[in-house]
């Protein structure tokens, strides 16, 4: 019988039952983490079905290498380096650098894919919010990979400039050019449409 408790949850005691091999802390550990972890593969890969794949195989990986796991870091930061490993041998194993068939974001038994700010319910902000959104995953495509995976972990999953680091066994400072430089590169390709957007708005 499992030992979880699956009114409360605790990633240290999660993790020691994963290593005990208790029935019920793998299906916990997807339940708790395979939104997040599907939003970071997707913000990588831009492929759902991929992506989908990726965040098994690393599901499949952490049940098979748990007792690997040294807790120098947290659980989550742990799954989120083999997600983000796991896209780059992907992107390396099909040659597919900036190939991408971008697929619509909407919400579905997958698990939420990364939203931008907050709706007032208004059927208009509701539209061009979701084009805003389209457009955002189109451009983040043209990033060059490093700087993209970057940006995703900091202005998506909200991790602070030492986790990406850490997640990605990088410096501090590269994740700051990194960052710098994905976000310079976003807002000149989101110009035009910013600027067609806010010229659209004058002529009403």
């Amino acid at each position: 019988m499992s030992k979880i408790n699956t009114d409360s949850y605790d990633e240290t005691r999660l993790t020691s039952l994963l290593k005990q091999g208790d029935e019920g802390a793998f299906p916990l550990l997807v339940e708790q983490y395979q939104g997040r972890l599907f939003g970071v593969a997707y913000g990588i890969t831009l492929e759902r079905e991929e992506s989908l794949d990726i965040v098994q195989e690393v599901f499949l990986k952490v049940w098979q290498n748990i007792h690997t796991f040294r807790e120098e870091s947290t659980l989550s930061t742990w799954l989120r380096r083999i997600t983000v490993n796991e896209c780059l041998n992907w992107q390396r194993r099909w040659k597919r650098r900036f190939r991408w068939r971008h697929q619509p974001l909407e919400r579905d038994d997958a698990g939420d894919y990364p939203e931008l700010g907050t709706d007032d319910g208004n059927p208009e902000t509701l539209y061009q919010k979701k084009e805003l959104e389209k457009l955002l995953w189109e451009k983040l495509g043209e990033l060059p990979e490093d700087a993209r995976t970057v940006f995703v972990l900091k202005e998506m999953e909200g991790l602070s400039y030492d986790e990406i680091a850490q997640t990605l066994s990088i410096k501090r400072g590269t994740v700051s050019s990194r960052l710098f430089y994905a976000r310079k590169r976003l807002k000149k390709l989101l110009k035009p449409h910013l600027d067609e957007e806010a010229g659209n708005e004058k002529s009403i």
